[in-house]
């Protein structure tokens, strides 16, 4: 599964996976806890194959972000917890993406980069390649 099912609802912590979609919103499935809810069309919802994180020369998507992490860490957890103090936090993202905006992507951003990135590591949901790639790869070995 890639990162194009998978969201994160205002006002709920963590992230949530795609179930299938109602007449008034959809059904999602909490990666922390594996609750359903109900989320309305009113929801502010993201998707996180669309999110990109600010850098000085452009806008870099959220999956080679996390690519860049999955690297540093040997595809492992991030060696650092989205809690730290700013200082560490603004350092540790420093090394993964040296050129990204410091004054337009925040230490709460970074947070949730930190810990978005440590919850799909715990479902096992490392395939950071976007999804055209993924297709564009299995037609091929056809």
């Amino acid at each position: 599964m890639g990162l194009e099912k998978i969201l994160s609802v205002a006002g709920k912590p963590g992230l949530y996976k795609l179930i299938t979609q109602t007449r008034t919103g959809f059904v999602a499935e909490s990666l922390l806890d594996g609750k359903r809810i109900t989320v309305s069309l009113r929801s502010s919802v993201s998707v996180l194959s669309e999110i990109a994180i600010y850098t000085l020369e452009e806008e870099v998507p959220l999956r080679d972000v996390f690519k860049k992490i999955q690297v540093k860490e040997d595809g492992g957890k991030t060696s650092i917890g989205h809690k730290e103090e700013k200082i560490k936090l603004e350092e540790y993202f420093f090394e993964v993406l040296p050129n990204y905006d410091e004054d337009r992507v925040y230490v709460s951003d970074i947070k949730k980069v930190i810990q978005w990135y440590n919850i799909l590591v715990d479902n096992k949901i490392t395939d950071f390649s976007s999804e055209e790639v993924a297709s564009e790869e299995a037609s091929e070995e056809e």
